[in-house]
Order: structure tokens, then C-alpha cells, then sequence
């Protein structure tokens, strides 16, 4: 599978634009608050509850920063279409990496609001990780973006099979390079690359295993490191025999 990259391009402009309609008019809810000491000003509160309003990049970084919105829920449908935006842009900077933003949307409950926004919202994720995988130019990587797609719905499963699917896209194999050798440190010590609210202890073989079985042929056409090739081949190795060699 090689998508026309024009054709992924234009799939994201339009998921873009979707995100845009379906959340356009939210607001932060009318009893939202935080310590102006360490978070912002009344006046910076006020336009969280000001549909539309523009957000600069630092209240909106802000915005998704922060772990103790009393209504999590209107508050990231007011600032997704910017958030959207800014992913695909390359600036969003999570307090502690994509997984933290994540959790923003876990406890936003996304998964409950009105038909039409959920769909919205998952074909702009769909729509990412196609440009993410084939787009050489992509602002985030792959390994990076997986995470948040793996925290924001709760599975990991569909995402690794879409690339897998693309492997045959130069991109996207390089990817995969990438992300492997992101990952070894963690996947050789039996841990999952970044905290998941979810299912870990399921999540971390599954991913070894099909780094395992996706990786070599990668490998073997980039000019990779010497070293990586030999922590792959560790990882196909029981636990207990890893440090033996």
C-alpha cells in the first residue's frame, strides 16, 4: 500500500476543516476555574469561555498543560480545533511527553460526546497518522504520535497495523528505524516506551513483537548503527538471556 502522498494531503486539510465545524461555537465551561497564582490570569480564563476566540500559543500550551480542569471535557473541545492545528504543525509541547496529552483526552471523556464531534475527531487522527507515516516533512515523529494515538483511543493494535500496511512506502519504513531505535532501551528492559493509562503489561510484547517482526528488513536498507541491529536481534530473546550477550 503507497497512498499518493497529494491524496493524504488533502485527506488531512479536510479532516482539518471537519475538526473545525464540528467543535466550532465550544466553550470552557461557565464554572471552569483554576489559581490565577500558577496558571493565568481571569482575563486569559475568560476567553477559554469565549467561543472562537483566538488563543495565543502559550495560553493554549497552557490549556492542555494542565491536569486539573474541574471539566475537562468542554475544555479540550474548546481548544481542539487550534489543538489539531498545532499537532500537525509541530507545536505542541507536552508537560511530559505525547502520552500526558493523552490522558487530557481520557479524562475528557471524548468517547461520550455528540456523534458527529467523536467522528470528527477520529477521522483527524486517522488522517495524521496516514501524513505522520508517508509525509517526509511531518513535524512529529512517528514513535511520538503512535503514543498519542494509543492513549487518546485506548488501542494500539489498529495503529501499528496501518503501518505495517504502509511498509512498503519509503517514509514510512524509515519510520520504523526511528522508532525502534527510540523504543530499545525500554522494549529490551520488558517496559513499554511511555506510561500508558492503559493496558501496559499487554501493550509492551505486543509492540515488541512486531517491532520483531517488522524491523530487520527496515534495518538492512538504512545505514543503521551496528549496535541496533544487535539489540534487535536481543529482543527476540527470553528476558534472562538478553544480558548474557
Amino acid at each position: 500500500m503507497t497512498p499518493d502522498p497529494t491524496v493524504v494531503g488533502r485527506r488531512l486539510e479536510a479532516a482539518l476543516s471537519g475538526v473545525a465545524g464540528a467543535f466550532r461555537g465550544m466553550t470552557a465551561h461557565r464554572q471552569e476555574s483554576n489559581c490565577a497564582c500558577h496558571w493565568g490570569s481571569a482575563e486569559e480564563l475568560e476567553l477559554l469561555k469565549a467561543p472562537d476566540a483566538p488563543l495565543d500559543d502559550d495560553l493554549l500550551r497552557r490549556a492542555y498543560w494542565t491536569t486539573d480542569w474541574r471539566y475537562p471535557g468542554p475544555l479540550l473541545r474548546r481548544i481542539l480545533p487550534q489543538l489539531t492545528q498545532a499537532l500537525v504543525a509541530g507545536h505542541v509541547e507536552p508537560m511530559a511527553g505525547m502520552a500526558s496529552l493523552g490522558h487530557l483526552f481520557t479524562v475528557g471523556r471524548w468517547q461520550e460526546w455528540p456523534a458527529g464531534q467523536q467522528d470528527a475527531l477520529r477521522e483527524f487522527l486517522d488522517a495524521w497518522w496516514l501524513h505522520v507515516l508517508v509525509e517526509p516533512d511531518a513535524k512529529v515523529p512517528a514513535h511520538e504520535a503512535i503514543t498519542l494515538l494509543a492513549e487518546v483511543t485506548a488501542k494500539l493494535t489498529p495503529w501499528m497495523t496501518t503501518w505495517a500496511q504502509l511498509l512498503a512506502n519509503t517514509t514510512a519504513r524509515l519510520r520504523l528505524v526511528t522508532a525502534a531505535d527510540a523504543w530499545m532501551d525500554d522494549l529490551l528492559g520488558d517496559r513499554l516506551p511511555w506510561a500508558s493509562c492503559h493496558d501496559e503489561d499487554t501493550w509492551c510484547p505486543t509492540l515488541s513483537l512486531w517491532v520483531l517482526r517488522h524491523t530487520p528488513a527496515a534495518l538492512r536498507e538504512h545505514d543503521t548503527s551496528a549496535e541496533l541491529h544487535h539489540y534487535v536481534r536481543l529482543l527476540a530473546l527470553p528476558y534472562a538471556d538478553r544480558w548474557d550477550r
